[in-house]
């Protein structure tokens, strides 16, 4: 007697594109999919701290849930926060009206009281949970994504409880780096095989501060704590750096294709990105800005930016933004991405 037919789990457009496997219309999902440009997410914070809809798996979960049914989307994404590791490590953490704040910032003497990678452990189960509650709660035919931050964005909050300006503190501190590496590092490491263990498809490693060091400073001191990161599960890794450029990602790791995929910002031209990175996808990376566009002119644009994707039909293309949704994004103009980017590519001369 034959067993029965296990369903598929997962969406095929997105496991077509970790594989590069050529398809007429690509998957879409978008960095900050769930988020305060959505009515959806607003009811529910109206109902729920920020802290409850992160750490409270059901709630997390149908967060992710919301905007993947109202926007047809091709995958979720875990809804946390990329600072949670540091909370983890005893630095405490808050979010008020002006965004989230740590109980106190990261130098010489400090990290010497960080909390070790065993003691911190615990305090990020919860994101299991909350991959298995989104899983459950998904239509199969939908990807789940996980997502760390990177160790030198990690580092930047740290250090200067933002991640915005030039960076003066954190890069007078580099020599420090290493140090906070020790424990960050390892801990992220297991943070990607519990989202990985419980549904997460690819786990993302968001870099927002990378941009603001020089090419040289990224490949020498960045990128060697990247290759330790990505040691393990790296063929299930995606990296996305903001503010990047060809020279900072000119380095094995990310052009040989060693990892999942990497996401590139607006600021990249996305067919020189594809064949810069061989193997896995390729992110991205229409402007976000332009979704605040009254239609006419989102619709104009956005026709313009996949005028030389029809022609060349990149195998490998995750079609999303160049960062995440802006807050006062018009939620008609988010469905009208996803419409127009399925029907001018499905309708597309063969």
């Amino acid at each position: 007697m034959s067993s029965p037919i296990q369903e598929q789990i997962g969406n095929a457009r997105f496991q077509n594109a970790l594989a590069r496997r050529p398809q007429r219309v690509p998957p879409i999902w978008l960095m900050r999919q769930a988020g305060r440009y959505h009515k959806h997410y607003q009811a529910l914070r109206a109902k729920h701290s920020f802290i409850d809809l992160c750490k409270r798996p059901e709630l997390a979960a149908e967060v992710a849930l919301g905007p993947v049914l109202d926007f047809d989307f091709d995958a979720a994404i875990l809804f946390s926060d990329l600072l949670f590791p540091l909370e983890a490590l005893g630095m405490g953490l808050k979010y008020t009206d002006q965004g989230p704040q740590l109980e106190w910032k990261l130098d010489p003497k400090s990290v010497l009281v960080l909390r070790s990678v065993d003691d911190a452990w615990p305090h990020l189960l919860f994101q299991g949970e909350t991959m298995r509650a989104t899983r459950e709660r998904l239509p199969l035919n939908r990807s789940l994504i996980g997502f760390v931050g990177g160790p030198w964005t990690l580092f930047v909050y740290a250090v200067e409880g933002t991640h915005k300006g030039s960076l003066n503190e954190s890069k007078q501190l580099l020599p420090l780096f290493p140090k906070f590496c020790e424990t960050i590092v390892p801990l992220l490491a297991r943070n990607i095989e519990l989202q990985l263990s419980n549904g997460a498809e690819v786990v993302m490693i968001f870099d927002t501060a990378a941009g603001e060091l020089s090419p040289g400073l990224f490949l020498s001191d960045v990128v060697p704590e990247l290759q330790r990161l990505t040691a393990i599960n790296g063929s299930r890794i995606g990296y996305y750096s903001k503010g990047t450029q060809e020279a900072h990602l000119a380095h094995p790791l990310f052009t040989d294709g060693a990892l999942a995929g990497i996401g590139v910002d607006h600021r990249w031209n996305l067919l020189e990105a594809y064949n810069t990175f061989s193997g896995g996808f390729v992110q991205g990376n229409f402007d976000q800005s332009l979704l605040l566009s009254e239609r006419s002119e989102l619709e104009r644009r956005l026709r313009a930016f996949l005028e030389p994707l029809i022609a060349a039909q990149p195998p490998g293309w995750i079609c999303g933004l160049g960062h995440g949704v802006l807050p006062k994004t018009p939620e008609d103009n988010v469905r009208l991405f996803v419409d127009t980017v399925r029907e001018t590519l499905q309708n597309r001369e063969r």
